[in-house]
């Protein structure tokens, strides 16, 4: 999905779209640090392998490396720290149902800033088997075909 006008993309997670089957998206402040905002300034985060748990209400991104900001002193961030996410108490309440009683994953899709402010893109998956996977390739091949062929004819 391209970005809004208004959004500035920070970094996606490629991967998710071949693991995985998007369910359903919600957006999400990030509570950070200052070095943890310069350093996303500056591009430089990844969210492989990262996740969304829930614990006493609240629900925390796990996983998610952001590099330690290279103009940093000592009171540098931790690169692989637990950062929480900023949702309302309803929205928490329904993603942890569905983790917990269905059994599907919450997981970010992308990170950008928004009106100046990081924003994480996140949403309910649930895990593509093998044969899934293959048949979504097969599937993005055959789109690809056909476009070839539409512009040459």
């Amino acid at each position: 999905m391209p970005p809004k006008s208004d959004e500035k993309l920070i970094a996606s997670n490629k991967k998710a779209f071949h693991d995985y089957f998007i369910l359903q998206k919600f957006e999400a402040g990030l509570a950070l640090t200052g070095t943890e905002v310069k350093s996303l300034r500056e591009g430089r985060a990844n969210l492989k392998d990262s996740y969304v748990t829930f614990k006493d209400g609240e629900a925390f991104l796990f996983g998610t490396h952001i590099s330690p900001y290279s103009h940093g002193n000592l009171q540098n961030h931790d690169p692989e720290r637990t950062r929480k996410l900023l949702l309302h108490r309803r929205e928490i309440e329904k993603l942890r149902v569905e983790t917990t009683e269905k059994g599907l994953t919450v997981i970010p899709l992308r990170l950008y800033f928004k009106g100046g402010r990081v924003k994480a893109e996140i949403a309910v998956v649930r895990g593509k088997k093998q044969y899934d996977k293959r048949e979504t390739e097969k599937k993005k091949e055959l789109d690809r075909e056909v476009a070839v062929a539409m512009k040459r004819g």
